[in-house]
C-alpha cells in the first residue's frame, strides 16, 4: 500500500512538470502519544489502562509556478510493538483496526489570483474561519476534508471565506472519509448524516480596532435523506488591555421536524502579575442535536471546551471553565477547572480538572497532561465509576 500511494504520487508529480520545475519541499512530523487511566478495571501504567501510537506525517509541497501550489500528505501510524505488553489499545487508526498503516491525509491543488485564493482537495479546515467543521488537534494527528474552499481579501480589514464541505475522516480511521454528521442525540447517529454535505459562508472582519468579528453561516445539504437545515455562528472579542472580552452564539437547525439546538457563551480574561486567567461561560439548549463539531469530530467550539468534557457541554447544559496560564523558565502550565450542570433528565452533572505542562526539550515539543472527571451518575469504566483520572503524555517533532 505504502509503494503504490508513492508510485501514484510520483505519477502526479510528472504528468504536471512538477519533478522537473517545481519548487519542492518536503517537511512533516514525528510524534509518539501516550495514555493511561486509573480506574477500577486498571491502575496507571497497566497494559489494560494504557494507549498509545507512533507517528509519522509526510508532506510534499510544490510551488508550481504562476501561483500554483500543490500539497500531498501521506500519514503513516504503528504501534512499535508496545501493544504486546506495553498498551492495549491505539489512540488512532490509519485504516480501519490494522495496528500499522497509512492513510491520504491531504491532496489539493491551490491557486492565486490577486487578493483571492482558490483550494481545492482534500486539507485541513481551522476553527478560526470554519467553528463547526474544522480540524481538530487533540488527538495524535488532525482530522482532514474533502472541500473546495475560496478566501477572498478585496475587502479593506475584511476576509471572506466561501466552502462547500462533502466529507471528513474520523480519528479512529483517517483512510475512511464519512459524510459530515450533525450529531443528532434525538434520532441515532444516521440521523444526522448530510448526505450532500454542507456549504459555508465565514466572514472575518477588523475594521473596528481591537473588536475582530467572524460569523459563519452553514447549509447543511439533505440530513438523512430527509430535509435540508442550516447553522450560524457567531465570534466577537475585544482585545482592549488589560481585560480581553469575548461573545459567541450560535445555532443549529435541522428542519426536519426536529428542534434546532442553539447556544452562547462569554468570556473574560486578563492578567494577574505574571499569571493569565480568564473566566469562561457557556449555555446550550436541549434541541435534538448537539453542538459539535459536523465534521465528524468530537470537539465543540464553545469557550468551555477541555480536554474531555464535550459530551457533557454540547447539549442541555450550563457550563463554567477557571483557568490560569503561567509561563515558567522551561515551557507553560495550565490549570483549568470545569463545572457543568446537566438540564436534562439525566442530571448528570459534570467536573472537569486538567494540569497540563507544555515544553520544549530537544528541538521537540512536549505536553504532560492530568485529567481528572466526576460525574453525579455512573459514566466511565463501561457505566460503573463517577470518576476517571487520566494521564497523557505526547512528543511532537517538526521538520
Amino acid at each position: 500500500m505504502v509503494k503504490l500511494s508513492m508510485v501514484a504520487m510520483g505519477v502526479v508529480l510528472v504528468t504536471t512538470g512538477i519533478m522537473a520545475e517545481a519548487d519542492i519541499k518536503v517537511g512533516g512530523q514525528g510524534v509518539f502519544y501516550y495514555q493511561t487511566n486509573n480506574s477500577a478495571n486498571a491502575d496507571f501504567f497497566s497494559q489494560e489502562g494504557s494507549s498509545a501510537n507512533a507517528g509519522l506525517e509526510l508532506s510534499i509541497k510544490a510551488d508550481l509556478g504562476n501561483k500554483f501550489d500543490f500539497e500531498y500528505q501521506e500519514t503513516f501510524l504503528g504501534t512499535l510493538g508496545l501493544e504486546k505488553s506495553i498498551v492495549s489499545g491505539t489512540r488512532q487508526n490509519a485504516h480501519n483496526n490494522d495496528l500499522n498503516s497509512h492513510a491520504m491525509t491531504r491532496f489539493y491543488m491551490s491557486k492565486e489570483i490577486d487578493n483571492t485564493l482558490i483550494k481545492l482537495g482534500r486539507q485541513e479546515l481551522p476553527k478560526s474561519l470554519s467553528p463547526l467543521a474544522f480540524s481538530e488537534s487533540w488527538n495524535v494527528f488532525k482530522n482532514s476534508f474533502d472541500a473546495a474552499v475560496v478566501v477572498n481579501k478585496d475587502i479593506i480589514d475584511t476576509t471572506l471565506v466561501g466552502a462547500y464541505v462533502s466529507g471528513s475522516n474520523r480519528h479512529t480511521n483517517l483512510s475512511k472519509f464519512d459524510d459530515l454528521s450533525a450529531n443528532s442525540l434525538a434520532l441515532g447517529n444516521e440521523a444526522g448524516t448530510l448526505n450532500s454535505g454542507a456549504y459555508m459562508l465565514t466572514v472575518a472582519n477588523k475594521s473596528v480596532k481591537n473588536v475582530p468579528i467572524t460569523a459563519s453561516y452553514y447549509s447543511l445539504r439533505s440530513i438523512a435523506g430527509l430535509e435540508d437545515g442550516n447553522a450560524l455562528w457567531l465570534d466577537v472579542k475585544s482585545n482592549n488591555a488589560p481585560i480581553q472580552v469575548a461573545f459567541q452564539a450560535g445555532q443549529i437547525d435541522p428542519s426536519n421536524n426536529l428542534d434546532a439546538t442553539t447556544a452562547f457563551g462569554l468570556k473574560v480574561s486578563g492578567k494577574i502579575q505574571d499569571v493569565g486567567v480568564s473566566l469562561a461561560y457557556a449555555n446550550v439548549n436541549d434541541g435534538d442535536v448537539s453542538m459539535q463539531n459536523v465534521g465528524t469530530g468530537v470537539k465543540t467550539p464553545l469557550y468551555t471546551q477541555m480536554i474531555g468534557n464535550q459530551n457533557f457541554i454540547a447539549r442541555d447544559a450550563d457550563s463554567f471553565v477557571l483557568k490560569a496560564t503561567s509561563k515558567l523558565p522551561v515551557g507553560k502550565l495550565i490549570a483549568q477547572y470545569n463545572i457543568t450542570t446537566d438540564n436534562s433528565t439525566a442530571k448528570n452533572d459534570y467536573n472537569e480538572f486538567d494540569l497540563i505542562y507544555k515544553f520544549k526539550a530537544f528541538d521537540t515539543n512536549m505536553l504532560i497532561a492530568y485529567i481528572g472527571q466526576t460525574t453525579e451518575n455512573k459514566t466511565f469504566a463501561g457505566g460503573t465509576e463517577k470518576s476517571a483520572n487520566n494521564l497523557r503524555f505526547w512528543s511532537r517533532y517538526n521538520f
